[in-house]
């Protein structure tokens, strides 16, 4: 574990026992060169001590994590975060309907003049002992199921039709997020839910917008950090209520706008780009963009945002 890492988690109060664990686990299992790229600093830092120590003592013990939650609670962050702090590389998984089980356990194809598995993302992350993050697993078909089914159970390895058994790497993690109510999702089937244990993870807060955006931008001004936090806040209080969509409700957005101030965007016009305009309802629009109003004034420059 970096020092950074372990900074990270000690600035939270971060259980020491569990750190000792995480970095006794890095110890234990190292990665193969070949996916060593696939360890990747997440873009975001992740804030919230009790979701930290229950997702990293799971996870010690070999379990798989299921992230339930509206929008912008950090699910998928979370989830990248806990990849690189366990030093393992990262296998995506993005359900939708057409996901097949042959997307994830592998295809045959004609190679070297004979015909070779190529190996999907469920069974390499098995294989090299990888963190695989099963995105929107509400929204998995029968078929792809049934590949979790058994990948997920105590058996932990993969039967191939025509192939050899693939049993996963001890270091083999899987945590599936999913979002409530969105088209094309449908309850988990009791089997599936019984694979996890499961987090529900709460909404943002104050202190953990502050936190990311101070781990972020340590040379953002304190009202700066105040107003970007509270206009996160204020639209999810919005969307709680019903008043919009989560569609502005985009934490990556504010972070994105607020690197385009870097290169001299008024802060106002940058965050149109981030939050506003990606609602594609006029009246919803204009909701946001007041919201944004009273939190932004229209005069800001860079160096209201940077010190």
């Amino acid at each position: 574990m970096t020092l950074e890492q372990k900074r990270i988690l000690e600035e939270q109060d971060v259980s020491p026992e569990l750190i000792r664990g995480v970095e006794r686990f890095r110890e234990t299992y190292t990665v193969d060169d070949a996916v060593r790229s696939r360890v990747v600093k997440p873009a975001l830092p992740f804030y919230g001590k009790e979701v930290l120590e229950m997702a990293i003592a799971a996870l010690l013990e070999g379990q798989n994590l299921l992230l339930t939650g509206a929008k912008a609670t950090g699910k998928n962050v979370l989830a990248e975060n806990l990849a690189f702090l366990f030093g393992r590389p990262v296998y995506n998984v993005s359900f939708h309907v057409n996901t097949s089980s042959a997307e994830l356990i592998g295809t045959d194809t004609f190679r070297n003049n004979q015909v070779e598995l190529r190996e999907g993302s469920i069974s390499l992350c098995a294989r090299y002992g990888g963190f695989g993050i099963l995105d929107e697993i509400n929204m998995a078909k029968n078929d792809a199921v049934s590949v979790l089914h058994s990948t997920l159970d105590y058996r932990r390895s993969i039967d191939i039709p025509g192939y050899e058994k693939i049993d996963l790497h001890p270091a083999a993690r899987f945590i599936g997020t999913m979002n409530y109510g969105y088209a094309g999702t449908k309850e988990l089937n009791e089997a599936l839910v019984s694979r996890f244990l499961v987090i529900d993870m709460p909404p943002q807060t104050e202190s953990s917008l502050e936190y990311i955006l101070r781990r972020i931008f340590p040379d953002m001004t304190d009202r700066a950090r105040e107003q970007l936090s509270g206009l996160f806040l204020d639209l999810q209080t919005k969307a709680e209520h019903g008043e919009i969509s989560a569609r502005s409700l985009d934490l990556r957005g504010i972070v994105a706008a607020a690197q385009t101030v870097r290169q001299g965007i008024p802060p106002f016009f940058a965050l149109q780009m981030g939050v506003v305009n990606k609602c594609f309802d006029t009246f919803e629009k204009e909701i946001v963009r007041d919201v944004l109003s009273t939190r932004i004034p229209a005069e800001w420059t860079r160096k209201d945002v940077f010190a």
